[in-house]
Formats: structure tokens, C-alpha cells, sequence
């Protein structure tokens, strides 16, 4: 079995942690819930599993005929399910929307990355970060330029109506107007009901027709898009 001096793993674990710490750096600036540190430590610790995994047991000695196998993989392959407990704490629901599936994906990324480099495969791990690194910055910015021009819009309405009033005569107004209502928040105050809107707007509607025909409204006291 193959040896490893102290040199090895130190390189080894530090390549896990500072390509595992930049993916992070990118999700810390994007004000995510796991950042640096989690995608540091999840890459270290995918790396030292590998390395236990693979060269700590080279005082024991294994062979066919003793009936004592060595499958140097089984540890390691662990943390491929071991890391969903982490995605899974990344993802977030918000009403009707998600949130979080992107930093759950570079976590389990990450774990392979820190894998890659406590193998010894550095090829595997530098081009690896680089590729998600491209994914989440510029291959990000190019995406949403390309679905910009077809994409629905989404924007938040605030319409106002009396105390008590429902909110039907509002969701069918913008129905009619051609939006379709994403979610829907109430909220009391100085004798009004406010109802805040997420809408989807087609990309050839017009923001102010969807005001004007909320406004014909008799129950609708104000409209307005929030900022």
C-alpha cells in the first residue's frame, strides 16, 4: 500500500480547502446561506475521508487467503450521501418558489472536488473548480441575457383596498389584465387592506394597462408597482 508523507497531505488538503473556500467565496458574495466556510469545510472534510479512506490502514495487512479484503472506496463512497443532509439544508422554500438548489449542487460539487484532490487526481479537482466557477459567474450573466428577451417579467404590485374587502375582484382584474399571480401577502393598516402581488407579466404587456384596469375597480383604492 502507498505511503504518503506529511508534505502529501498537507498539499493535498490544502488544494481541497482553497478550491472548496473559492467556490464559497462566490456563494458568501452572493449572500447565500452556506459560504466560505461550509464549502471549506465540506472540502476538507471530503478530502481527509479520502485520505483515511485510502492510506490509513497500512499497518494492517490484508489478502484473499486470510479471508481480510481491503476495498479502500467504501469509506469515501459515503460521502456522496452523506453531503445531501447539507443540500438539503441549503434549499429553501419561499411560498411558491425555491430557493437554494444552486448552492445545494456546488456543496455536493464541492465534496466531489475535495475527493478529486484527496485521490491525488489534482487535474480532476483545479479543472473542476474552474468549470463551476464558470457556471456560477459568467455562464450565470449569459443565461439571463438570453432568456431575458422571452422571459414572463416578475414584478411586485401593491394594491390597496378597504378593510375587509376580498381580494377576487383584484386577482380577476389582473387575470383579465393578462397577469398571472404568483403569491399573495395581507397586511391591516390605518383602516385599509394592503395586498401585495407577485405577478408574471408577458413581455408585451404593459405594466400601466395592469394598473389602469385594477383601477376600474371600485374596491381598489390605489395601485401601484414596488420598487
Amino acid at each position: 500500500m502507498p505511503d504518503l508523507s506529511w508534505l502529501d497531505v498537507l498539499a493535498r488538503i490544502a488544494l481541497a480547502g482553497a478550491l472548496g473556500g473559492a467556490i464559497g467565496l462566490e456563494r458568501e458574495l452572493r449572500e447565500r446561506a452556506a459560504g466560505l466556510r461550509t464549502h471549506l469545510l465540506v472540502a476538507v472534510g471530503s478530502a481527509v475521508f479520502t485520505l483515511v479512506s485510502a492510506y490509513a490502514w497500512r499497518d494492517f495487512r490484508f489478502s484473499n487467503a486470510s479471508g481480510v479484503t481491503f476495498d479502500p472506496t467504501r469509506i469515501s463512497a459515503q460521502v456522496v450521501s452523506g453531503i445531501g443532509f447539507l443540500g438539503a439544508g441549503a434549499i429553501i422554500r419561499q411560498g411558491l418558489s425555491v430557493r437554494g438548489l444552486t448552492t445545494a449542487a456546488t456543496l455536493w460539487v464541492v465534496a466531489a472536488i475535495g475527493m478529486a484532490a484527496g485521490a491525488g487526481y489534482y487535474s480532476a479537482a483545479v479543472l473542476g473548480s474552474a468549470l463551476v466557477l464558470v457556471s456560477l459567474w459568467p455562464l450565470r450573466i449569459l443565461a439571463f441575457k438570453l432568456s431575458e428577451r422571452i422571459r414572463p417579467i416578475h414584478q411586485r404590485l401593491i394594491v390597496e383596498v378597504p378593510r375587509g374587502a376580498s381580494a377576487a375582484p383584484v386577482l380577476i382584474a389582473l387575470e383579465e389584465a393578462g397577469a398571472q399571480t404568483m403569491s399573495l401577502e395581507f397586511d391591516e393598516e390605518h383602516g385599509r387592506r394592503r395586498v401585495a402581488v407577485e405577478v408574471e407579466l408577458p413581455r408585451d404587456s404593459s405594466p400601466a394597462s395592469v394598473v389602469a384596469r385594477l383601477m376600474d375597480e371600485d374596491q381598489v383604492l390605489g395601485a401601484e408597482w414596488s420598487e
